[in-house]
């Protein structure tokens, strides 16, 4: 079953690549995250969790070692698209573009590459759906995906996968 779970994963990666994006321009990482790393993601989640305090790095890291596999999908460093609609946060594109900040991400973003981000992540887990492979968009994925170096985007978040009885994305234990 694993195996097959895999070959959606890769499935995925194919629709997040193929995704729409805003002036034909590709700025958009996918990977399918090998088992190894799939581990080393969970296990960093996990004690990032317990360093942070944030039960929900443990919660979603423990789901992320029980997964079959794992995609990340991330937006690349770019520039603004040019429209100067300060969606984000600054008048014009030109403010945008010599502005910088690094927190668990880097920013500042532009709007528009961000829904780029947004349809292919969209555009994954809709193929994972029609598979029937259970799956849930991570934001704290992407976080230890980004300090482990599994990524080199501004910002990514990370898919995982599993197939078995019951989704175990979802019915997932409260904070104890």
């Amino acid at each position: 079953m694993k195996e097959t779970v895999r070959f959606v994963g890769e499935l995925m990666a194919l629709s997040s690549r193929t995704a729409p994006k805003a002036v034909g321009q590709d700025f958009i990482e996918v990977r399918l995250l090998s088992d190894s790393e799939r581990v080393a993601l969970g296990t960093d989640m996990v004690g990032l969790g317990k360093e942070r305090g944030i039960w929900g790095f443990e919660r979603d890291g423990k789901n992320v070692l029980d997964s079959d596999a794992v995609l990340i999908v991330g937006l690349l460093e770019h520039k603004g698209v040019g429209l100067n609609c300060g969606a984000c946060g600054f008048e014009t594109c030109a403010e945008f573009n010599a502005g910088s900040r690094s927190g668990d991400f880097e920013g500042p973003n532009c709007a528009v590459r961000l829904l780029d981000l947004g349809i292919a992540l969209g555009s994954a887990a809709k193929t994972a759906s029609d598979h029937n492979v259970d799956n849930r968009i991570m934001y704290r994925a992407g976080v230890s995906a980004k300090r482990l170096g599994l990524s080199k985007a501004r910002i990514v978040h990370g898919i995982p996968l599993s197939a078995s009885g019951k989704n175990i994305f979802y019915d997932r234990p409260q904070k104890g």
